[in-house]
């Protein structure tokens, strides 16, 4: 009832604005803003203590928005202008990101800050929302944006050399290294593999033979790139509800870095 009604008076605004929308009178609900109200609660609880966890270990912000419609404008130019309206990250150091989410368009755009484009370049901002998109077109909002946010979080901890002091999200997308598989060359490896097993003889079978050593270091360095190595998931720990201790954002800035995508 709650999400429903907050949807309908976000459409109701930008209906009566017709195209001229000033996006500067909408104003941040917490760390999540679901002017959609396509976010389940727990989700939201979820979403706003984590970011309010990231914000306690290394001082990066995080604006997390969905909003009903573009209204036939640009989200970069949206996503822009909520991101230095609202201030996203601490002033001077530029930390900050904000994740919007646009229903009616099925478009989506990671704005990056000045302060952690090192961190999160253009080209990491745009896997993850390639990532979210089966969560997105199965209309689970709430977790792709959980998904996203752990791993946003866990990037900028890592960066940080800092651990996030609390407990993680469930993250139910898996992240890749590097983006299509390439599967000429794995098809490739495997009749290697394969040719080499065949021409060790019995020494090829955990002998002390060529056979045998490098088809396992070719069988392992494949594996080796199918897991996330040292990018650990976060565990399933409780959360309090509420705005995760939300104070409102530090004043930061950003130059449209970042990515864009669909689904």
């Amino acid at each position: 009832m709650r999400h429903g009604l907050r949807r309908g008076v976000a459409l109701a605004v930008i209906s009566a604005a017709g195209w001229a929308v000033d996006w500067k009178t909408f104003k941040p609900q917490g760390y999540v803003s679901d002017f959609a109200g396509v976010i389940d609660s727990a989700s939201r609880d979820r979403l706003n203590e984590y970011c309010g966890m990231v914000e306690r270990s290394t001082g990066a912000q995080m604006a997390l928005v969905t909003l009903p419609s573009l209204q036939d404008e640009p989200i970069e130019d949206v996503t822009n202008t909520l991101y230095r309206a609202w201030g996203v990250g601490q002033k001077g150091k530029n930390e900050g990101i904000m994740l919007l989410l646009a229903i009616g368009d099925r478009r989506s755009r990671l704005e990056v800050g000045y302060g952690l484009e090192p961190i999160l370049p253009d080209g990491i901002a745009g896997r993850i929302l390639r990532e979210m998109r089966p969560a997105l077109r199965g209309r689970n909002y709430g977790e792709a944006m959980m998904a996203a946010a752990e791993i946003i979080g866990t990037d900028i901890a890592q960066a940080k050399h800092v651990a996030l002091t609390g407990a993680g999200l469930p993250r139910r997308m898996h992240r890749s290294l590097g983006g299509e598989i390439p599967w000429g060359v794995v098809l490739g490896c495997v009749f290697l593999l394969f040719w080499l097993l065949r021409a060790g003889g019995p020494r090829g079978y955990g002998g002390y033979g060529g056979g045998g050593f490098l088809p396992g270091l070719i069988l392992g360095s494949m594996m080796g790139r199918s897991t996330w190595g040292s990018r650990g998931s976060g565990g399933f720990g409780g959360f309090d509800s509420g705005d995760g201790g939300f104070g409102g954002f530090g004043g930061g800035d950003s130059g449209g870095g970042g990515a864009s995508s669909d689904w």
